[in-house]
């Protein structure tokens, strides 16, 4: 199982790096729609939908992404619909964990999977437009909150952090993860120059980096609540030794729309 876990991981990587950095932006943006269907599928199947059903909501997933696209990504409205998705993670994502509302298969669980799916898919095309090593850098950072909260977890993890939806997270792994990502923001930061350059000092970007780790690990446990729910210990099969797309993306899917909704103030428009 490790080896797989190992290829699969590598052969995503390698092709990764060779989407963002080889092939034409358009092109891109067509394979990140591919991405979202993907996970629109297996979406549709932890709300136990039909084989019909889960390619008709994958491709209606698809609509509204395609439609940005050709409308040429007007930026307003990007901007709404990461707004929602922020609405989403910070207010009422904390009282769906309290309350573990149910999916089911109604309107709520469908509208979901879009408030999921379509702002995220936004979000890649954005941060890859003004730069894909900004999207790299993104995306990584929420991979350091990973594998920083697996070995802090591991080795130091006491008190769990939300035992009725995931029982190997722990408050120790969550401290982890924000450790690791400061470190990582500060790296960044350091070798791109941004640091000498910061105004008002460090605290603002320390605070944007723990509202990320928090955010990433919201998106990690709601997918987690969502397969419990759903009686599944992974989104699909799709990929060998590590589960489904959304097993992949569940982080991201909550990071990434905050993060483009702040690098659509803060930074310069794509030349």
């Amino acid at each position: 199982m490790l080896k797989t876990r190992i290829i699969t991981a590598l052969i995503l990587a390698g092709g990764l790096l060779a989407a963002l950095f080889l092939l034409p932006p358009q092109f891109v943006l067509l394979l990140f729609v591919g991405i979202v269907a993907l996970a629109a599928w297996e979406w549709a199947g932890l709300l136990k939908a039909s084989a019909t059903i889960r390619i008709v909501y994958a491709a209606l997933i698809c609509v509204p992404c395609l439609l940005l696209l050709a409308g040429g990504m007007p930026l307003p409205l990007l901007q709404g619909l990461w707004w929602l998705a922020v609405v989403f993670w910070l207010l009422l994502v904390p009282l769906w964990f309290r309350a573990k509302w149910p999916l089911g298969n109604g309107m709520t669980g469908w509208l979901v999977g879009g408030l999921l799916l379509v702002p995220t898919w936004a979000a890649l095309a954005l941060l890859h437009q003004r730069s894909p090593w900004l999207l790299l850098a993104t995306m990584a950072l929420v991979w350091v909150a990973d594998t920083a909260a697996y070995f802090a977890g591991r080795t130091f993890g006491r008190h769990k952090l939300a035992p009725s939806i995931s029982p190997g997270k722990t408050w120790e792994g969550a401290l982890g993860a924000a450790i690791g990502v400061c470190l990582y923001g500060y790296a960044v930061a350091q070798g791109t120059g941004h640091l000498a350059g910061a105004t008002g000092g460090m605290l603002p970007g320390l605070l944007g980096l723990l509202l990320l780790t928090a955010v990433s690990i919201a998106g990690d446990l709601f997918e987690s609540l969502a397969k419990r729910q759903a009686g599944v210990k992974d989104s699909s099969a799709l990929l060998p030794g590590h589960g489904g797309v959304l097993d992949r993306i569940d982080s991201l899917t909550s990071t990434l729309p905050l993060a483009a909704l702040a690098a659509s103030y803060l930074l310069p428009p794509a030349a």
